[in-house]
């Protein structure tokens, strides 16, 4: 296909861009994706929102990847869609693009990419992936929960584990695991017994004290993935306590804090100095993790003090600068 491709670019760029839509298509589709990951794709690929009927749920995102509503499961056309806009009905299914003006070289073939990998994720709905996803997904009904968990055979009570990982990592040769759609785009969710904990990163997990809490636990396994870095690279939302209260009330859309805009400023070098301040026990020790001379770290430690504001050094400091950190990690 990939050959394919490269050939055609050069005879007929529409054609190459079409065979593009047909093998992201397939791509999502293998790797597991979900109903909402394959509307979500539409919409990126079609630079406008795109939208599913079906006889079980209405599903619409945004050109920008956002989910934004779930309408009654009618599976009829769009409420109040726009008749100019290119869709795609089928008996089971409508799939719609919406698109202002005149349509685009590849929308038709986008819809109807659209329509097929949506039956075929429909074809699988009783497979452990699907049930997987209707755990994650926070706008399940208790009913809905209840049937997957048994699917996946987890009795209620039993803290279950959930893993965040890039789409890209490798699935497990055994176990529970789906590609699920996220605003920011499709990321594997694995689930694991209480006591494990992922052998690699990137990847960021949480415990759910009983399956019917999943939805709550993965919101926090999203944000710890976001929360890994190279000093990072796995990160427990439990493990952060009260913390994770922090993270989740942080709203990118008010801007960041004057303190994390600061240190989203720094270097490196400079923030692994930082880092050393803070967590050492002393200025003397932390010249000594960084193999650099005392004296050299202490005239830092007061220029520094000074460019922030704070010592990082003090009681209150560590937690300041603690907290600055760690949005920044998420800023990032």
């Amino acid at each position: 296909m990939q050959d394919l491709v490269g050939r055609l670019t050069a005879l007929d760029p529409a054609a190459s861009d079409s065979l593009k839509v047909i093998s992201y298509f397939d791509a999502l589709v293998a790797g597991g994706a979900g109903v909402e990951a394959l509307v979500r794709a539409a919409a990126v690929l079609g630079g406008c929102a795109a939208g599913v009927s079906t006889p079980r749920r209405r599903i619409r995102v945004d050109a920008d990847g956002r989910r934004t509503g779930v309408a009654d499961p009618a599976g009829a056309d769009p409420a109040g869609a726009d008749p100019g806009w290119p869709t795609l009905a089928a008996p089971e299914r409508t799939v719609w693009l919406e698109r202002d003006g005149a349509a685009h070289a590849n929308d038709a073939m986008i819809l109807d990419r659209l329509a097929l990998a949506v039956d075929i994720v429909d074809r699988r709905r009783e497979q452990p992936e699907a049930a997987l996803e209707v755990l994650l997904d926070p706008t399940r009904d208790d009913a809905q929960r209840a049937a997957a968990a048994a699917r996946l055979q987890l009795s209620p009570g039993d803290p279950v584990r959930v893993v965040a990982a890039p789409a890209e990592a490798p699935a497990p040769p055994q176990g529970r695991t789906a590609l699920v759609a996220t605003p920011r785009g499709p990321v594997r969710a694995v689930l694991g017994a209480a006591h494990t904990a992922p052998a690699a990163g990137p990847a960021g997990h949480a415990l759910a004290a009983d399956p019917m809490r999943l939805a709550a636990a993965w919101a926090d396994a999203l944000i710890a993935l976001r929360l890994t870095d190279a000093r990072h690279p796995i990160v427990d939302a439990d493990a952060l306590g009260a913390l994770m209260l922090l993270v989740r009330a942080h709203d990118p859309a008010r801007g960041d804090h004057p303190d994390v805009v600061r240190l989203r400023a720094l270097d490196a070098h400079t923030l692994a100095l930082l880092d050393a301040l803070a967590e050492a026990e002393s200025v003397r020790a932390a010249a000594s993790a960084l193999s650099l001379h005392h004296s050299s770290v202490q005239s830092r430690h007061e220029s520094l003090t000074r460019a922030l504001g704070y010592d990082p050094r003090s009681a209150t400091g560590r937690l300041r600068y603690g907290a600055a950190r760690l949005l920044a990690r998420l800023a990032d």
